[in-house]
């Protein structure tokens, strides 16, 4: 398997010249030339096996036993500690579902990619002196996940660049109080900005001439992948949960900022996973609802929400969405959906869902429920869950009366003390860190 660049002017590349670069040399997003089929006898609910035959034909160059044992230590038991699958579907109401994908180590849905590129990229090293950078922009739980998934990875350092005032204490604590090979950036600007800087130092030549640097972010291939496993996932216990005469396809509703998700999505959709449309919950940051509308992607300075991973103006990933459709905005359309969820939605729907199901729901997991429950398709629904309650206590506190039960994982980090450099938004002090503390060649 090759993969090619949205922007169409490089040369295809290998799985492992792809995730090692994250951004293709002119700029553009890896695509995988194909889409193989995922097999129906795929496993049936082992979540192990149908990840392996999800991922098996798009990496190539890493034998069975390696590629299972990769996907055992990214998904294990201990960095999952709940029964039958990392990523549970919860029924709350006759056909509205949760995909529960906040069980790792992290409690965001980030800890399934993060783990498993961490791993992957490992494998790759192991045994040679190749070191490399990693840098991420995160909104929120991206950075968590990354920096808890490379924490101590032999060869790589880490540099995660973060908004300043725009992420959850928790979220920071997460980035900032591991130390080691992590370097937490706090950056006084927005995630756009983070994103924009992160993006710049990846194809920049002077970087690259100095140091091997890859991206965390979901713009990476070797992100994106792993997030198609619970696709899969969800379609097999939906269907073990339905009536064998049940032929319904479900509706998948994802809270969207960058798209990562959703992409993913789409990519197990071209794999043969059935599903009927997608639903792109978004806050009111983002300008893709407007797309659909219209076919303008609008750029604005993003505002601070509830649900502030998600806070994105123009996604990163949406160059892979319109790659896939052949920028043709009627064709997205037919398979997906955007609605835009306003922080008073998102709290009444934190309140609603408990009152009425007594599900407990994070801002992220709410506006992707209110979506769910406004929009105007008939049928079975499953949102995807991405982070944990826990992760926004206050704010789930006072919408349903009720504490917010806190796993023991959690405590020991907020009672650390963090460290970070915080920087402008400035490309240029990005680039000087990178050069004078980054991993040479």
């Amino acid at each position: 398997m090759k993969y090619y660049s949205t922007n169409g002017k490089s040369r295809p590349v290998t799985f492992r010249e792809a995730l090692f670069t994250g951004l293709a040399d002119d700029g553009g997003l890896f695509m995988p030339e194909a889409f193989p089929l995922f097999p129906r006898d795929a496993g049936s609910n082992n979540f192990h096996e149908q990840a392996f035959k999800a991922c098996r034909e798009y990496v190539s160059d890493i034998a069975d036993k390696d590629l299972k044992e990769i996907i055992r230590d990214s998904f294990s038991k201990k960095a999952f500690p709940v029964n039958n699958s990392p990523s549970p579907l919860v029924r709350i109401a006759e056909d509205l579902y949760i995909l529960e994908l906040f069980h790792g180590p992290t409690l965001s849905f980030k800890d399934f990619g993060a783990r498993f590129m961490a791993r992957l990229m490992r494998h790759y090293l192991a045994g040679s002196k190749e070191r490399l950078a990693v840098i991420v922009a995160t909104s929120g739980d991206t950075g968590s996940a990354a920096a808890c998934g490379f924490f101590g990875i032999p060869g790589i350092n880490v540099f995660v660049l973060y908004p300043e005032g725009r992420i959850s204490p928790l979220q920071e604590k997460q980035i900032a109080t591991l130390g080691g090979n992590i370097t937490a950036l706090k950056v006084r600007g927005d995630f756009d900005d983070c994103q924009r800087m992160a993006k710049k130092a990846l194809s920049n030549a002077e970087i690259r001439g100095k140091m091997a640097l890859s991206s965390a972010n979901s713009i990476n291939i070797g992100r994106l992948l792993p997030q198609m496993f619970y696709y899969f996932s969800a379609v097999s216990q939906f269907t073990a949960l339905r009536e064998e005469r049940e032929k319904r396809k479900p509706v998948f509703v994802v809270p969207s900022g960058n798209f990562g998700d959703l992409s993913a999505g789409l990519f197990a959709k071209r794999m043969g996973l059935p599903v009927r449309k997608f639903i792109a919950a978004v806050n009111i940051n983002s300008g893709v609802p407007r797309y659909l509308d219209t076919g303008i992607l609008p750029r604005a300075k993003t505002r601070m929400t509830l649900s502030n991973a998600m806070d994105v103006g123009i996604p990163g990933n949406f160059a892979r969405i319109l790659d896939m459709y052949h920028n043709d905005r009627i064709a997205v359309k037919r398979d997906i959906d955007a609605i835009t969820v306003t922080d008073a939605e998102t709290e009444k729907t934190i309140g609603l869902a408990f009152s009425r199901f007594g599900y407990v729901s994070d801002p992220h997991t709410a506006t992707a429920v209110a979506a769910a429950l406004n929009c105007n398709i008939a049928g079975p629904k499953i949102v995807l869950a991405t982070a944990h309650p826990a992760k926004f206590p206050d704010i789930v506190s006072r919408n349903t009366g009720r504490a917010v039960r806190t796993p023991a994982r959690l405590p020991s980090c907020m009672e650390k003390r963090g460290k970070s450099a915080a920087i402008p938004a400035d490309f240029y002090r990005l680039k000087k860190i990178l050069l004078s503390q980054g991993v040479a060649l």
